[in-house]
């Protein structure tokens, strides 16, 4: 039977199963906890940003995570990046506190969650830090308007270390609008990818699209089937999403 724990206004856990968990807020499932597996990854999106972290060098990253929710990345770096160091910036000390009760992380996992906003944390790591940036945060189900700014980009390049890689979950829908002005603010991190279902990258209905920015290995995204994913890369971003202003 499933069950439903309320822990603030507008969230909720939600077991499918005993030991799995997906966090709702505004009607809106943000993120799935597997805690037998944290390597299950139950989203889509999730999955494919889990395909961009296992073609990265070897060993453990430094990763910044820019919204934490029920922790989901910062589980799976674990599991299969054993001693990577992650921050995770998570404004919401309520959702925070009731994380570590209904889904606590694992000991000594090396995930430090410091209680800002985006913004403000980004501003706090130090440069070169990171290997790996992951932009993950919703307000009212969208990403805040400053954390696709030209400005927050140019903070996440002074924090990547040489060779990182900035990653960013924006839902969207035809014609684009936000994705296109993010695609133009970060179009100078380097190399770019970007990863959305069928259905929205068609312009039926809203989803999630993946950015994938800056030194990225081969194939970023893998090689899932086009009728579960699609992916752009090279000249075709700029022709699918280009035009924004950042």
């Amino acid at each position: 039977m499933n069950k439903c724990l309320q822990h603030a206004p507008g969230y909720a856990f939600s077991g499918m199963r005993e030991d799995l968990y997906v966090l709702e807020l505004d009607e809106m499932q943000q993120s799935a906890v597997d805690l037998e597996d944290p390597t299950h990854l139950f989203f889509d999106y999730t999955r494919r940003i889990g395909d961009i972290i296992d073609r990265l060098p070897d060993g453990p990253l430094r990763v910044v995570h820019v919204g934490g929710a029920a922790m989901t990345l910062p589980r799976y770096v674990h599991a299969t990046r054993p001693r990577s160091s992650q921050i995770v910036l998570e404004p919401s000390t309520e959702l925070v506190e009731r994380v570590r009760a209904e889904a606590p992380l694992p000991p000594r996992s090396g995930i430090k969650v410091r209680p800002v906003d985006g913004l403000n944390g980004m501003r706090s790591v130090r440069d070169g830090f990171a290997d790996l940036v992951i932009l993950d945060a919703f307000d009212r189900a969208r990403t805040p308007t400053e954390l696709t700014s030209a400005a927050f980009v140019e903070d996440v390049r002074r924090a990547l270390s040489p060779g990182g890689v900035f990653v960013a979950n924006l839902v969207d829908r035809a014609p684009f609008t936000r994705v296109r002005d993010f695609v133009a603010a970060a179009r100078d991190l380097g190399s770019m990818a970007i990863g959305v279902e069928p259905a929205t990258a068609k312009g039926r209905r809203s989803g999630n699209l993946v950015i994938a920015c800056g030194t990225l290995p081969p194939a970023p995204f893998g090689t899932p089937p086009p009728m579960e994913y699609r992916t752009f890369s090279g000249r075709a971003v700029a022709d699918s999403f280009g035009g924004g202003r950042p």
